[in-house]
Formats: structure tokens, sequence, C-alpha cells
């Protein structure tokens, strides 16, 4: 049977705030020195690990149409560490509901293990709703973490899912407990490819190569704020990286690692490369 409707918000919220403070304890305890700030956008700034991270809970009521999500940003200080965004979110148009969630790697450097053991995860997150759903949830995320405006993409992907709606009488249920598992998920995902590439050594070339990615990030949140229906602000201030860079027909030298990334983002079905260990 389906929950009434303020049931069924007040197990959203408690998801997102468990889901906020769960993953903040975890992110911190990782930086090890800077800590969040309080309330619904907390926030890191200036950490030994995290240059900027965003955890952030909002709800929006716009006439009959609410939603209620949390959003995650994470810039890390080594430029070998990928950026991370994850997005996850319950909304309700009369009596109508549905689910969606987002899940995204942003790497400056490529390393083949890292990608296969980000999208591993997730694969297996989606698996326990229907072995079917990754498949589609990885080509949606290939689609849409892309810059249209010059037709390439922003990451390596991961998932992105819209308007789900599991049927039965347990649907609402089994959303819910899916998207639950899909907060938790960020963790493994992401923070052992973290540990792995956190010490690695860099210098100036690769912290420019770094805010030169960072702006593609900016011109991407920039670009879906300006499609969204209904923007959160301050959500997107929060997620962007305290500093990016521009430079007109900037080139990576050929043959350079950087150069190198180009081909790396291409679409793949990392979940299917040799397992390798990321701790």
């Amino acid at each position: 049977m389906l929950p009434g409707e303020d049931d069924r918000r007040d197990a959203v919220k408690a998801i997102l705030s468990s889901g906020q403070r769960e993953l903040v304890a975890e992110l911190e305890r990782l930086d090890g020195g800077a800590r969040f700030g309080r309330g619904r956008a907390r926030v890191l700034e200036n950490g030994e690990v995290f240059e900027r991270a965003a955890v952030c809970v909002t709800t929006v009521t716009d006439g009959g149409f609410s939603t209620s999500g949390l959003s995650v940003v994470i810039h890390p200080r080594n430029p070998r560490v990928p950026a991370f965004q994850a997005q996850f979110r319950y909304c309700e148009a009369g009596d109508t509901w549905w689910f969606g969630g987002t899940a995204e790697l942003i790497p400056c450097y490529g390393f083949a293990e890292d990608a296969a053991h980000f999208h591993r995860v997730l694969r297996n997150h989606c698996d326990t709703l229907d072995p079917a759903f990754h498949a589609q949830a990885k080509r949606t995320a290939d689609d849409r973490f892309r810059l249209p405006h010059r037709d390439e993409p922003l990451g390596i992907g991961g998932i992105a899912f819209d308007h789900l709606h599991p049927a039965g009488p347990h649907g609402w249920r089994r959303g819910a407990a899916f998207t639950a598992a899909g907060i938790a998920t960020i963790a493994p995902a992401y923070l052992p490819i973290v540990r792995r590439r956190r010490d690695l050594p860099h210098g100036e070339r690769e912290r420019q190569w770094q805010l030169h990615r960072r702006g593609r990030f900016v011109e991407s949140a920039l670009f879906q704020a300006a499609s969204a229906a209904r923007a959160d602000a301050e959500a997107i201030l929060l997620a962007l990286p305290p500093m990016a860079r521009w430079e007109a027909g900037f080139t990576p030298e050929p043959g350079s690692p950087e150069a190198e990334l180009a081909a790396f983002l291409v679409p793949r079905d990392w979940a299917a490369e040799p397992a390798a260990v990321v701790g």
C-alpha cells in the first residue's frame, strides 16, 4: 500500500538527512583537517584532501509540484584525484511521484582501474533493482554528461535516471530503498579512489590542467542551470569549484598525459574491465 503524503515526505526527509550526515562524517574523516559547516547546505573549504566539498539537502515547492534531494559535489586538491558529483531526488506532482538520481566521476588524469572500480560499484547497486537497469542508466549518463556546445564528455559518466516509479503495491518503498542505497553507495564508489590518488606527486603543470578542467565543470553547471525549469541558484553556486581557468584555443601538448584524457573520456563499458584492487 502506498504511504500517505505526509509519511512519504517524512521518510524522504529521513533518508536525505541520514545520507547527508553519514557522508559528511566519511569525508571529514578522510580529509583529516577541515570540517563542514552546519545546516542543510553543508560545505567544506580548504581541506587537506578536498579543496571544496558540498553535501546539500534541498526542497523546492512550486504550486502542486515538490521535490527534495541530496546533491553532492567534490573538488579535490590533488589534480590526480577525480572530481565527483551526484544527486538523488524525490518528486511529487499531484498524485504522481517518482525518484531520480545521477552520479559522475570527472578526472583530470585517466586511471583505468579507478574508472572500472567506480562503474562496477554503481552497476552492483543498480542490479539490486533490476539487472537490466544499469545499462540504461549508464547510457543516459553518457548522453547527459556532455558539453553540448563543445561536443565532448565532461567526465567518464556513471549513472543517470529520471522518473523511476517501480510498479506494484510496494513500488514506492522499493524506490525509496533504492535511493537510500544509492546515497550510501557514494562512499564505496568514490572514496577508495581518493585514498589511492591523494598523495601522488603533482606540480604547477598539473594544477593548471586541473583549473582548465574545472572550467569545463563550470560550463556544464551553468548550462544545466540555464536548461532547468526549476533551478536552485544557491545549490548551483555551492557546487562550483573555488578556482577555475579558461584559455582561448587551448590545446594540450600532443602525446602528453593531458592530451591522453580525451581518449580516456570516450564512453565504454568500464564495469566489464578486469577487476583491480582500489584502496
